[in-house]
């Protein structure tokens, strides 16, 4: 039997870091890779790994790949029609070519299911086909492919959002190609949205650097100012 996909049917866990805001930290290629693999070679398995290629592969957030209608995706223009964003406003995203074989396959498999209606990502089991998956299952989706695939981050779906901007912007994407492609109001915000991601980059570089040598470990004698740092070494 396929794994449960109906997010009212997962254990009931209390998230300790609800409220909490944590600054993006992007998979690698390989990370990404992995935890896509850990999908199971079984229906939920391609659905699943279907939608988070989608994800890794055009930036959207995971409300608005859940609200996809088959007729979304345009693989001719490879184009998303997006009629629920966070903004309101119908939106045309795009999606990378990457993506298509993996997509074609759960759309194929849903059409062979008898699956006609609803959303395009939708649940498999035998009394409920064809419902929405929630966003409470995704992150426990998520949250476990991590795990399986040996991945030691906190990973959740916006992670693949991040990790899209992160890869664009890497390989020489312009601020604001990457602006569209989010679907973000304003190139300003977009600019927010990368700068924990430069950040990060401009830390990795820090190995990189040629930086004047230390000396050579030699001991300098330091004065006590006065009487009352008696444990000066201890401060």
């Amino acid at each position: 039997m396929d794994a449960v996909s109906n997010a009212a049917q997962l254990p009931i866990r209390h998230a300790h870091n609800k409220g909490k805001k944590f600054p993006p930290d992007p998979l690698t290629p390989h990370e990404a890779q992995v935890i896509i693999d850990a999908c199971p070679q079984n229906k939920t398995g391609i659905r699943n790994r279907a939608l988070l290629t989608l994800m890794y592969r055009s930036g959207l957030r995971v409300g608005e790949a859940l609200s996809l209608r088959p007729s979304s995706i345009d693989f001719t223009t490879h184009s998303i029609r997006l009629l629920d964003t966070k903004n309101g406003q119908a939106q045309t995203r795009g999606l990378h070519p990457s993506a298509d074989e993996a997509l074609r396959q759960w759309i194929e498999l849903r059409r062979e299911l008898g699956i006609t209606a609803g959303p395009l990502f939708c649940t498999l089991m035998a009394n409920h086909p064809g419902r929405p998956l929630s966003t409470r299952y995704m992150r426990w989706l998520t949250a476990d492919l991590a795990k399986r695939a040996g991945v030691d981050k906190r990973v959740h779906p916006h992670v693949f959002r991040h990790t899209f901007a992160a890869e664009l912007w890497r390989g020489g994407a312009d601020l604001a190609a990457i602006s569209r492609l989010l679907g973000h109001a304003n190139i300003m915000m977009t600019a927010q949205y990368l700068d924990h991601l430069t950040n990060s980059e401009a830390i990795t570089r820090l190995q990189t650097f040629d930086l004047p040598p230390l000396d050579g470990g030699k001991a300098v004698p330091v004065s006590r100012p006065d009487r009352s740092f008696d444990d000066y070494e201890q401060w």
